[in-house]
């Protein structure tokens, strides 16, 4: 197919404008925070006067301000904040953030010590003091905005897939599922011998390999994604890139593995061969000291901070209908173990009876039950429930150590009962007050979703992870999405 000049300038700038968008907002956010932040210090560094600055500070503040503002942004350049390759997810955006802030920081230091610069020394800590969190947070709160936009499909790239029908099924659910990353599927790409109208999902079949080029300019593509299958050897995909250079397009390779953490993948060069290394999962570490003491410590802190509304939610339910306070349900914890999980009742006193009268609200192959309007709930129950505050109980599980603050849900031991062997993998560690689970939606979940998001916690745990969880977990709990 025969593209004409102007055809190919407009797709150009396309292109462009969905590559870049994010980095330019990126830029000019940036701009706003490091200007304001040295604003701030230079207001704010008048109250530190154990400094014992000057008295002709705020000149030499004046002077500095402009090549510190320049200096900053320059190493965030550098380092590559403004990439479009690593923004939107992932936690390199953030290290690149952070790195440059510091090398900034140690580089405007040395640099007024060699040339005797008198610098405000309040001024200088106050900067970066306050500027560092604010680079984050609005990187983090730019995130949030990106991905609300690729959720309603704008700025999203175009995907072309390659490789064999059943790889190409199995990225293309991910990237669907995924919407906020930002990618759409546009078609697939088969080697000759899979040629077919449409793959199994319905992705729509292009053409094959031998075309790769010219289906790449003709669809607009932003990224040619190869998955398994899609060459049969390093020359044949080495010919292939070298095929798609002209169209500009990005080329991304998908190894065969799903669910894994970034931080636990490194790629080792050796002699022209990139071995990619992929780190054993982190079950164990999941239940070792750290993780129990950051239970403990966040534990007995959010129990004096919530004892006041634990107090009133206690005091409703026994004045609703004088039955008992806490219920205490047998579920299933850490490889098998069962254990009583603490609640503050929300049902009827006798709604173990009346289960076989609610309808269960997931299709039969779902394990979980759930009923979006279940009789059995009490008036105050259904207000406890919408905000989670009948969880609030289980920190003493916590503190007990049957439960972890983040984790897996606790299933009922009848849900085990219908466990496949790979959903097994869930009781390798301790059961969660929140988790995945909780902060994606729910009893909105599929099975499916929900055992997914509990595998990939359980093999990529860190404390850091947990922190992320418990800083969205306010957010879901307050959305109330799922809640019921």
């Amino acid at each position: 197919m025969i593209i004409n000049d102007l055809t190919m300038s407009n797709m150009r700038r396309t292109w462009r404008r969905r590559r870049t968008a994010p980095s330019v907002a990126a830029l000019l956010l940036d701009i706003v925070v490091v200007v304001t932040s040295i604003y701030l210090a230079w207001q704010g560094r008048a109250g530190l006067d154990w400094f014992n600055e000057a008295k002709d500070v705020d000149l030499i503040a004046r002077t500095a301000i402009l090549p510190m503002a320049l200096l900053w942004l320059t190493f965030l350049a550098v380092s590559g904040a403004y990439g479009p390759n690593g923004m939107g997810a992932g936690t390199s955006e953030y290290r690149k953030v952070l790195t440059a802030s510091l090398l900034a920081a140690s580089a405007l230091g040395v640099a007024c010590y060699l040339l005797r610069f008198p610098l405000s020394r309040g001024l200088y800590f106050l900067t970066f003091l306050i500027g560092i969190p604010l680079l984050l947070l609005g990187r983090y709160s730019l995130r949030r905005v990106i991905h609300r936009v690729h959720e309603r499909g704008r700025l999203r790239q175009n995907v072309i897939l390659v490789g064999s029908p059943r790889q190409i099924d199995e990225v293309a659910g991910v990237l669907v599922r995924e919407s906020w990353l930002g990618y759409e599927v546009v078609g697939a790409i088969v080697p000759p011998a899979d040629a077919m109208p449409v793959t199994p999902r319905g992705i729509p079949v292009l053409g094959t390999t031998a075309r790769a080029e010219a289906l790449a300019r003709e669809w607009e593509a932003d990224v040619v994604l190869f998955a398994g299958g899609a060459v049969e050897s390093a020359q044949e995909m080495r010919r292939v890139a070298w095929s798609l250079e002209p169209t500009g397009a990005r080329i991304m390779l998908v190894p065969s593995l799903t669910e894994v953490a970034s931080e636990r993948i490194r790629v080792r060069p050796s002699a022209g061969l990139p071995l990619m290394e992929i780190d054993g999962p982190s079950t164990r570490h999941a239940s070792r000291v750290l993780k129990r003491a950051f239970d403990l410590a966040g534990a007995s802190l959010l129990l004096v901070l919530t004892a006041p509304l634990l107090a009133v939610a206690a005091l409703a339910v026994k004045l609703f209908d004088g039955g008992p306070v806490i219920y205490r349900q047998i579920r299933t914890g850490r490889e098998g173990e069962p254990f009583a999980c603490l609640k503050l009742r929300t049902m009827v006193v006798d709604a173990e009876r009346l289960l076989d009268q609610v309808p269960n609200g997931y299709d039969d192959d779902h394990v979980l039950f759930k009923a979006k309007e279940d009789p059995r709930i009490t008036r105050p129950g259904r207000f406890l429930r919408r905000y989670s505050i009948d969880e609030l109980p289980q920190l003493f599980n916590v503190l007990g150590g049957s439960m972890s603050l983040v984790g897996p849900r606790p299933p009922l031991p009848v849900e085990v009962a219908r466990y496949t062997p790979d959903v097994f993998r869930r009781l390798a560690v301790r059961p969660g007050i929140t988790g995945l689970w909780q902060v994606s939606g729910r009893s909105d979940l599929s099975w499916e979703d929900t055992v997914r998001l509990d595998l990939y916690y359980v093999d990529n745990w860190s404390i850091l992870r947990d922190l992320a969880i418990i800083g969205r977990t306010a957010h879901a709990v307050l959305a109330s999405r799922g809640a019921y």
